[in-house]
């Protein structure tokens, strides 16, 4: 559903609560600029505690998960779409997807030794000083019998926002402006609370011959989106008590903006005891055995929910066929 102005969306009941894990897609009327704008809360909060990150890896890793939800969602697609960075620097490999419906989840593999030694540069520019040099790719998968899109890029930027404004500059030849908020609440006794995560996502399309004898989307509109743009504080952002709607309405009312039906977003890891018996059975029973842990049961443990998966000698013979 579309919303022609922010009258009409606050006056929606089923629009009007919706303030976390979400993501709502929008266009500026005046340059026909289109934009999505997310805020993650509780489904962030959830992924990252199922997990002992360090805190750096932890931010990079919800930035990484907000950026998904921005690129995912200017898709149509009916499947998963996967943001994945991998580099030779602290953090190896960080995977995040998102189905078409909204499940998300992820995870990051990293080198906690190499992580302490590039402490001092994470600040200054955390992408090269956690990634090194790698590359970023961008992976949709619509399910068997579909031709899978990937696009990749090499990491060149200091932030991962940078990173995919270069993969549009050199791959799409889009102009993108980006703006990505990450940060752990800080409880009233000093102490850290949940994570939180914004971001807003702006694209100019190319023209085509008619847009461009009629002077849309010209440049004075780009810029004048990217001034907007930058004045967003993190703040905003990250305010669990400002919908995403208002924030939309102090930055862009004076252009006119159209507004669509937000989309919710929540954790949603796809493992199962049948997929990971189905994954065991292709793998030789020797070799499956050396995962034994000390009370004698093979354990598989999901990378992106944490969840252990537990067989005994029982489960195997039933795995290879072999139970009597």
């Amino acid at each position: 559903m579309a919303y022609r102005n922010f009258e009409d969306i606050m006056d929606d009941p089923s629009v009007q609560p919706i303030t976390d894990d979400l993501v709502l897609p929008f266009q500026i009327e005046a340059s026909r600029l289109r934009g999505r704008m997310v805020k993650l809360g509780p489904a962030l909060d959830e992924i990252l505690t199922r997990h002992a990150y360090p805190e750096p890896v932890a931010r990079f890793l919800a930035e990484t998960m907000t950026l998904a939800m921005l690129l995912s969602s200017m898709l149509k697609y009916d499947g998963i779409f996967t943001l994945q960075t991998k580099g030779d620097g602290p953090v190896r490999l960080m995977v995040a997807d998102i189905t078409s419906v909204g499940d998300i989840r992820a995870y990051a593999q990293f080198d906690e030794e190499a992580l302490a030694k590039a402490a001092d540069d994470v600040a200054i520019a955390p992408a090269p000083a956690l990634l090194g040099k790698g590359h970023i790719a961008f992976t949709v998968d619509q399910g068997p019998n579909t031709e899978r899109y990937q696009g990749i890029v090499e990491l060149y930027g200091k932030t991962l926002a940078d990173c995919v404004q270069h993969y549009f500059r050199q791959s799409e030849q889009i102009d993108t402006g980006l703006t990505v908020s990450v940060d752990q609440e800080t409880l009233p006794d000093g102490s850290k609370g949940a994570w939180r995560a914004g971001g807003i996502m702006i694209q100019r399309l190319p023209q085509d011959a008619t847009e461009k004898v009629l002077g849309s989307g010209d440049e004075d509109a780009w810029r004048r989106a990217m001034v907007l743009l930058s004045s967003t504080t993190g703040d905003e952002l990250l305010d669990p008590d400002l919908p995403l709607r208002d924030l939309l309405f102090r930055l862009f009312h004076e252009d006119g903006v159209r507004v669509w039906q937000p989309k919710a977003l929540r954790f949603g890891c796809r493992c199962s005891r049948e997929r990971v018996s189905d994954m065991l059975s292709r793998l030789p029973r020797d070799e499956v055995q050396s995962l034994k842990i000390d009370d004698g049961r093979v354990e598989v443990v999901c990378q992106f929910c944490s969840t252990a998966y537990h067989f005994d000698d029982a489960d195997l013979d039933r795995v290879y066929g072999t139970a009597e």
